[in-house]
């Protein structure tokens, strides 16, 4: 297994944390991303604290509550802000989207089931070592996205995480594990219900990935059902790195009042219209 090592900062959220007397991983996306020799943009935090008993132990030191609803307390570090958020089970989900509201718990494995894909669903503590209750490290080696538990489930909770499994696609190389794969086509007619800025923003992190147009040709069917103006997926050729071109190839073949609407649908500015 790689060497997964933290940054200070995060070394030191975790101790004082654990010194107070709260058990602390690193979660989520860094895992996945040191597991793979990536580097991870951001170190998150999940912990035992509750979002007061989190404040309590970083005296003196700024912080961010937007998410504290939620569990989330934004730590800001001289290396930039940094989330540690409570242990948590989602409530029942409403419109496909999010959950009514949250419960907190002591169990890390609590939080890791909630999760989207198995390969997201691991934690990491520099004492502890990797934990990983649901394959997540076999499927990396694997290169294969697989929902934790039942993926109609998964989806049915939250829509987007049919885009983000493209999204993921894109920006690994992996293939949606079958069973996956199918509970994901079944369930494209969700992907209606989600906000226009939703699916703006995920679609522009996948055309600007390394591997979009194998996933956009591998999952073209998906594809169509959040963009369903356009008659097929394009490649993107050689359009630049950047959004507003890649966006622009992926349209080219829509009748301008056409992309007009979807671009609108999707909450585009004017200015990028």
């Amino acid at each position: 297994m790689p060497k997964i090592t933290p940054p200070p900062h995060i070394d030191k959220i975790l101790s004082r944390l654990e010194a107070r007397g709260f058990e602390a991983w690193c979660v989520g996306g860094c895992v996945r991303d040191a597991l793979l020799c990536r580097e991870p943009s951001d170190w998150d935090i999940a912990t035992a604290a509750l979002p007061q008993e989190t404040k309590a132990c970083f005296p003196g030191l700024k912080l961010i509550e937007t998410g504290i609803a939620h569990g989330t307390v934004t730590l800001i570090t001289e290396q930039g802000p940094v989330e540690v958020t409570t242990y948590r089970v989602d409530g029942k989900y409403e419109n496909h989207r999010r959950p009514a509201g949250v419960s907190f718990s002591r169990d890390i494995n609590d939080d890791l089931s909630r999760r989207d894909f198995t390969v997201n669903a691991m934690a990491f503590h520099p004492g502890r070592g990797l934990l990983d209750p649901f394959g997540g490290q076999e499927d990396l080696q694997g290169h294969i996205l697989r929902c934790v538990g039942s993926p109609s489930r998964r989806f049915d909770e939250d829509a987007l995480r049919i885009l983000r499994g493209v999204r993921f696609s894109a920006a690994l190389g992996f293939r949606l594990e079958p069973d996956t794969f199918s509970a994901a086509l079944e369930n494209t007619g969700l992907i209606g219900t989600l906000s226009g800025e939703r699916i703006q923003a995920e679609l522009t992190k996948l055309i600007l990935s390394p591997m979009a147009q194998a996933a956009l040709e591998r999952y073209e069917p998906i594809m169509l059902a959040a963009l369903p103006e356009l008659p097929y997926i394009p490649k993107l050729l050689d359009a630049p790195l950047c959004a507003i071109p890649r966006w622009a190839a992926l349209l080219r073949d829509c009748p301008p009042d056409t992309a007009q609407k979807l671009l609108s649908r999707l909450r585009f500015s004017n200015r990028e219209t």
